[in-house]
């Protein structure tokens, strides 16, 4: 008898956490863009009056940031949140900041953290992980620099040490809020974990070691909710893993092919896809094993062979769409893997890519924007460009607003409106 009422009760509270899950994927029907990759975490947007095509007239808005950053837009209503860093001497400074979505006009720029900046790759800097927001409050993490809680008007209301993040390529996974918890990733050179803390206090709900890495990770935690619970899926250099939300404990874990782990998953017809980080295979996984689940939900796996992979893959319909560091996108049969197209673009990439209106937008490094019509082959929409300054980077991922496309260089902010 006693034990059913604990099974009893761990149903009930199951699906009360379901619900608070259900609560928040409610308001991603409000258009809000709340964390990297959007509302669902997979880059699809809910926007579909979209600019396709684009000019200098097309340019509602451009603001010149205080500091420099490669995160990506987020935006809750109106209010757009970005951070950035600032080297002052031999210490750097983190912000974070927020522009009026309509004007363009920075609304504040709050100073979190100053202290010795971490040893950075040439291509990441001090501001590279994107905002959370859950229209209560702000997340951001920058590493050794912490993870801050802000309000919706730039207040600090907590910050939190995680560690010293040591390796050579800087940091870059983002912070999530899963109901009244802020879930980040914190993989190091070395000893990592995976941690959800309370948002209105800092403090620890759960925290997950997990396996040393010797060269770092820099993932997004994707929340997935399947029939079997929810999962926090969390790519790595090892592979993938998945865990309880509400825990952090294991559930189940695949291992990868080759290293790294950057890229974010995405999820859809029962199944996980992942990139690696490095060449190697690409893979699709089934939700809902327990333990290591290598061998036998494993759905597919097909060789990918070229450079690093750093844009998360994106799931248009039956077709997985990825594209790699120097700009050759690959589409493969969401059922079983098979090559439907291989086509370079041209240039580099970075940022990963987004779905809105039935189209692929993909950012390059020099800030011309490819919008892709995606089926069982590609189709060149447009190409276009944003911004004419040769001393910008486009590092970051778009994001939408109604009839809007918000695209961060390392510099300025733009938007770009529908005709």
């Amino acid at each position: 008898m006693k034990n059913i009422r604990c099974l009893a009760l761990l149903v009930l509270s199951s699906c009360l956490f379901l619900s608070s899950l259900g609560s928040a994927a409610d308001r991603s029907s409000d258009r809000q863009w709340s964390e990297f990759r959007g509302p669902t975490g997979d880059g699809h947007s809910p926007d579909a009056n979209v600019p396709v095509q684009w000019d200098a007239s097309s340019i509602l808005w451009q603001t010149d940031l205080p500091v420099l950053g490669h995160s990506s837009p987020v935006m809750w209503d109106d209010k757009i949140f970005l951070t950035g860093a600032v080297q002052k001497g031999s210490a750097v400074e983190r912000h974070v900041m927020c522009v009026d979505r309509r004007s363009g006009k920075l609304l504040w720029d709050t100073p979190v953290a100053l202290g010795a900046g971490e040893q950075i790759h040439k291509m990441n800097n001090w501001g590279s992980p994107s905002c959370a927001t859950d229209g209560t409050c702000v997340a951001a993490f920058f590493g050794p620099g912490g993870l801050h809680c802000l309000d919706m008007n730039g207040k600090p209301l907590w910050s939190r040490e995680l560690g010293s993040f040591p390796g050579v390529w800087g940091i870059g996974a983002s912070p999530i809020f899963v109901g009244d918890t802020i879930v980040q990733n914190c993989d190091a050179q070395g000893a990592s974990y995976l941690v959800a803390v309370d948002k209105q206090t800092g403090q620890d709900r759960w925290r997950q070691p997990r396996a040393d890495t010797p060269r770092g990770g820099w993932s997004t935690p994707l929340l997935s909710v399947t029939p079997e619970g929810a999962e926090l899926l969390l790519n790595g250099e090892f592979g993938i893993n998945a865990y309880n939300p509400q825990t952090g404990q294991p559930l189940w874990n695949c291992r990868g092919f080759n290293g790294r782990g950057t890229p974010m998953p995405v999820v859809g017809n029962g199944l996980v896809y992942v990139v690696n980080g490095k060449a190697g295979d690409v893979y699709a996984v089934r939700s809902g094993g327990r333990g290591d689940v290598t061998e036998t939900h494993m759905a597919w796996h097909t060789p990918r062979r070229g450079g690093r992979d750093l844009p998360s893959p994106i799931l248009v319909g039956d077709t997985l769409v990825a594209v790699g560091m120097a700009g050759v996108v690959t589409g493969y049969d969401a059922h079983d893997g098979t090559v439907l197209f291989k086509q370079r673009l041209g240039g580099n990439y970075s940022g990963s890519p987004i779905l809105a209106g039935g189209l692929v937008y993909m950012l390059s490094d020099t800030g011309e924007v490819n919008v892709l019509k995606i089926g069982r082959k590609m189709e060149i929409v447009s190409r276009n460009r944003v911004g004419s300054g040769s001393d910008e980077i486009y590092r970051s991922s778009p994001t939408t607003a109604p009839g809007m496309l918000l695209i961060r260089s390392d510099r300025r902010l733009y938007c770009i409106a529908a005709k």
